[in-house]
């Protein structure tokens, strides 16, 4: 209950605090790359598979939202929506030979596919526009729409991360055989992991799309794979409010940074680093944010 109105309560101050159009943009990107992030988390902090191929479903869920609605004037609800299905139709199809992989081979793997969609929407010129990119997607992402989308997937998530599911994925991170002995469907386990990453982050790619109203593939490359992980990681592997804190934290930093752009990533850089060797568990460890506060109270 308290994790629930703590993320409510985040969510109100999001949406109703009063601050000018650039600040409210920057608001909307936080709420967008919190979910993505979010979607990476549930693969890489709960279950332990190291990705850096997941802004390959971003695009997957951008360009099938932006083509809807700029080429069939689908309404942007339903073509979200498509988005977020779309990614997880191109994760199943992807999952069923890659997930047999382990450890690092899968992370080279994800790499490799994740480059492999981003080259062939770039090529795919008569329905992408490739590297030229998709102009005239009409605005729909709100600075109130992306906060309850935002605030929607963070309590489910949370939720089934305390359920059946989130022991099963624990277990499978873990030690995987020890969790195949007793009774857990492992490969199951690590596809429900990728089809809701993947999900996340093309409901992500979505509401980018929205918010940019142009998507390019460049947008979604290898820089920002790594980017989304390096939040999981920076906030901490297996602690999903650490996930968000890292996303809003290293979100702040790239916006209120960019006037000196040429700075910009070694900043981000030096952030990276100095929590890497101060709290190299990340931000929260593998806690979340509310049991640093009931273990004061106890204390």
């Amino acid at each position: 209950m308290f994790r629930n109105t703590f993320i409510i309560v985040l969510g109100i101050i999001l949406a109703f605090t009063p601050v000018g159009g650039y600040q409210e943009g920057i608001i909307i990107l936080m709420c967008i790359n919190c979910i993505a992030a979010m979607g990476v988390s549930v693969l890489t902090g709960f279950t332990g598979i190291f990705t850096l191929g997941h802004a390959a479903y971003m695009a997957l869920g951008a360009y099938t939202t932006g083509i809807l609605t700029v080429k069939y004037g689908v309404n942007f609800s339903p073509a979200i929506l498509a988005g977020g299905l779309m990614a997880v139709l191109v994760a199943w199809l992807i999952g069923i030979p890659t997930l047999k992989l382990t450890g690092d081979y899968y992370a080279i793997a994800s790499i490799g596919l994740g480059e492999a969609i981003r080259l062939i929407i770039e090529n795919w010129q008569s329905l992408t526009r490739g590297s030229r990119g998709l102009p005239g997607i009409e605005p729909y992402t709100s600075r109130t729409l992306a906060v309850i989308l935002f605030v929607g997937f963070a309590i489910f998530l949370f939720n089934i991360l305390d359920g059946k599911i989130g022991r099963e994925l624990k277990a499978t991170r873990d030690d995987q055989i020890v969790a195949s002995l007793i009774g857990f469907n492992t490969p199951a386990t690590k596809m429900k992991a990728l089809i809701i990453s993947a999900f996340y982050c093309g409901i992500a790619g979505s509401l980018l799309g929205g918010y940019m109203c142009f998507i390019q593939p460049s947008m979604f490359d290898m820089m920002k794979s790594t980017e989304l992980t390096a939040v999981v990681v920076f906030g901490g592997l297996g602690s999903l409010s650490g996930t968000i804190l890292g996303s809003m934290t290293i979100t702040l930093v790239m916006e209120y940074f960019r006037d000196v752009s040429q700075y910009r990533m070694l900043i981000y850089g030096l952030l990276l680093v100095i929590i890497m060797v101060f709290r190299p568990e990340g931000l929260l460890g593998s806690h979340e944010i509310w049991e640093l506060f009931t273990r004061r109270e106890n204390k």
